[in-house]
């Protein structure tokens, strides 16, 4: 089985989207653990991916195809993991701010995440604060991500970072930012718990934020 892992670990880094969903399948049918199927081949995979991207040895379009394979590999799986009682790492829910029409760079976000093992629940462009709020009380996530790549839009972010304490519920979910114009003194400026400058950084700082559940100042 180690064979099998390695070699969807394999497809997944090098984005040969058209050949991971026989792979995964037959994995399946040979009653491979769910869990290390997820962890050590489709996961394992996008670690790679990730650390290379941050190296420079891989660009966005090959962080972009790599991540397709996983997700298409991961939606075979997903059916299973609700018969077989498994947990996802946690549960991120992503937006672009009200005003901000840009999604690219969240798109990649959720794909990554998902690839990591996250549950992601992406609330598209131009949310509202309102429908933020409205969307966690529903939904219960532990991390929040918000996205801008206008400068005229980023504070909304510190709009939704308001009213997520005026009704009382900022301790119960992190929140980490992103796009091109944020920074990490602009996350600290308006209360966010982290900035993360690409993709492969949101996965990690994801990571983060749900191991330590302590409530944030």
């Amino acid at each position: 089985m180690t064979d099998s892992f390695e070699e969807i670990k394999n497809t997944v880094i090098a984005g040969k989207h058209t050949e991971i969903e026989d792979l995964v399948a037959k994995a399946i049918q040979n009653e491979a653990n769910l869990d290390d199927l997820i962890n050590k081949a489709l996961i394992g995979g996008m670690d790679v991916v990730g650390e290379r991207f941050g190296s420079g040895e891989l660009f966005v379009p090959e962080m972009l195809v790599a991540a397709i394979t996983m997700k298409k590999g991961l939606n075979i799986i997903k059916p299973l993991l609700k018969e077989s009682g498994s947990r996802m790492k946690g549960k991120v829910m992503l937006c672009t701010v009200k005003g901000d029409l840009h999604d690219i760079g969240k798109n990649l976000v959720a794909m990554m995440l998902e690839g990591a093992g996250f549950e992601v629940i992406d609330l598209g462009v131009d949310a509202t604060v309102e429908r933020v709020l409205l969307k966690i009380d529903e939904i219960q996530p532990d991390v929040l991500g918000l996205s801008a790549l206008l400068t005229t839009t980023m504070p909304e972010m510190k709009n939704v970072i308001v009213a997520l304490t005026a009704h009382g519920i900022r301790d119960r979910i992190k929140v980490m930012i992103g796009g091109a114009p944020i920074s990490t003194k602009f996350a600290q400026d308006i209360g966010a718990d982290a900035f993360g400058k690409d993709a492969a950084e949101a996965v990690i700082i994801a990571r983060r934020l749900v191991e330590q559940p302590q409530p944030c100042k």
